[in-house]
């Protein structure tokens, strides 16, 4: 398990976190950087299954909520962030093929091409920061580790190609401090909103809490109970499901730091 010390990076703006990235200078998940402006998962696909996803975004909308989605062949961003290019701003990237994951790489430049489409989703890293400052402990920013995450056996709607069950992440708390997230998190929907479920792992399908299908795992303090949100890994799973020819997506906690402020998501 690769621990990182992100607290160098909390206060910095995110043109220059995206500019070390490109540069090849950060390499690992995001958890912590930027601390105020929003992080977002990424899903890029061929324009011919684009539709199918934008449908599975639509009606999955706290799994996937839709921060921006590109131009065809577009590297660039309108909204959310300027002078970036998604083909070299995220820490890793996944390649796919036919649904197997085919390589891990720090850009995906290379494997550009002009029929694809950028979706840029709401990522839960960005309400950490407002857990914080409400004094709410986040267990793997302390621990220096990525956010655990869990395959459930909660079903997404289905559209087009794409169907699959919803991905979890998962933050232990105190339930006076997870009644005080769920406040905190309903708020901010366009980064996953509220919690979907609390306690028991094995009321959603997970099996072993100790040992996430994807991060790290992390202390479950006694007094603490697990505290689950959507993840916006949940498109994995879906890209699994459906077998696409060609897709990328970031890794795992690999995130992609926008220029827009947490503030600006709230409800």
């Amino acid at each position: 398990m690769k621990e990182n010390n992100n607290s160098a990076y909390e206060n910095m703006s995110p043109a220059k976190v995206r500019s070390l990235i490109r540069e090849g200078k950060i390499t690992w998940q995001t958890s912590g950087m930027c601390r105020g402006f929003a992080q977002a998962n990424l899903v890029i696909l061929p324009k011919e299954q684009a539709y199918d996803f934008l449908l599975f975004a639509q009606r999955n909308p706290t799994s996937c909520p839709l921060l921006e989605v590109s131009d065809a062949g577009s590297r660039t961003l309108k909204y959310i962030a300027k002078d970036a290019d998604i083909a070299t701003d995220i820490p890793k990237y996944r390649l796919w093929e036919n649904g197997e994951l085919s390589g891990e790489y720090t850009d995906v430049e290379r494997f550009w091409r002009d029929d694809l489409v950028c979706f840029l989703i709401g990522c839960s890293f960005s309400f950490e920061a407002e857990l914080i400052s409400s004094q709410i402990p986040v267990r793997h920013i302390e621990q220096g580790r990525n956010v655990p995450m869990y395959n459930t056996s909660i079903p997404c709607v289905s559209a087009g190609i794409f169907k699959g069950n919803m991905v979890v992440s998962m933050r232990p708390m105190t339930e006076r401090e997870a009644i005080a997230a769920t406040a905190i998190t309903a708020a901010m929907p366009r980064v996953h909103g509220k919690p979907v479920h609390f306690g028991d792992p094995s009321k959603i399908g997970i099996k072993d809490i100790a040992a996430p299908d994807y991060g790290d795992s992390v202390t479950i303090k006694d007094g603490e109970i697990p505290v689950f949100w959507p993840c916006g890994v949940t498109p994995q799973a879906a890209l699994m499901a459906a077998k696409p020819p060609f897709a990328i997506t970031h890794a795992p906690g690999h995130m992609f730091i926008t220029d827009i402020l947490n503030s600006s998501l709230k409800n």
